[in-house]
């Protein structure tokens, strides 16, 4: 049983997915506590379960925080949530489509959705999904956001290339993806 844990949840087991697009493992747990592997084309299956027993430490951690997340009392004034979502479908497409005309891109559509692991998407049909806490960032950091979602339109994954083009709109990025990792949850 885990500490400050009433009880130890029952997990299903493990859910193995091969990506066409996947570059190496990758194991994320779900808010559910469900644990995702992926498997790049060219992997197995046993390297992947060993990959994931190597994590599992990490995993029981991100599950304790999962379980505590629930059982604190989350107050978000409902008339102040509605507001910013407003607000986010008012400011962030447009300041979207700004930037995009002026890198030369064309957005087919732009969502405003109430994400929590995201703070936005990119499909390759030119739909970008953003995350309407945005609006309760500095503007350099949802600057950040939408420039790295926009240069999913010309690149759609995380390479070194994929980086050099967010660098060359964005030359603080990396302080924008600090600001995240260190706020972000507070959003």
């Amino acid at each position: 049983m885990q500490p400050g844990l009433p009880f130890e949840p029952d997990y299903p087991p493990h859910l193995f997915v091969r990506h066409p697009r996947a570059r190496r493992y990758v194991v994320s747990v779900r808010e559910d506590g469900r644990v995702r592997v992926t498997l790049p084309r060219w992997g197995s299956m046993r390297e992947a379960r060993e990959f994931a027993g190597r994590l599992d430490t990490w995993i029981e951690q991100q599950r304790r925080k999962l379980e505590a997340d629930r059982h604190r009392i989350r107050v978000i004034p409902e008339t102040d949530r509605h507001h910013a979502i407003a607000r986010a479908k008012r400011e962030l497409p447009s300041r979207l489509l700004e930037l995009a005309a002026s890198l030369g891109l064309t957005v087919s559509k732009v969502s405003i959705r109430n994400q929590r692991w995201r703070w936005g998407s990119c499909s390759p049909s030119g739909h970008v999904c953003l995350n309407w806490r945005l609006v309760n960032m500095p503007a350099w950091v949802r600057d950040y956001v939408l420039i790295h979602e926009l240069m999913h339109l010309r690149r759609l994954d995380h390479s070194k290339k994929f980086w050099k083009l967010v660098a060359q709109q964005c030359p603080d990025y990396q302080a924008a993806r600090r600001w995240l990792r260190e706020n972000g949850r507070a959003l």
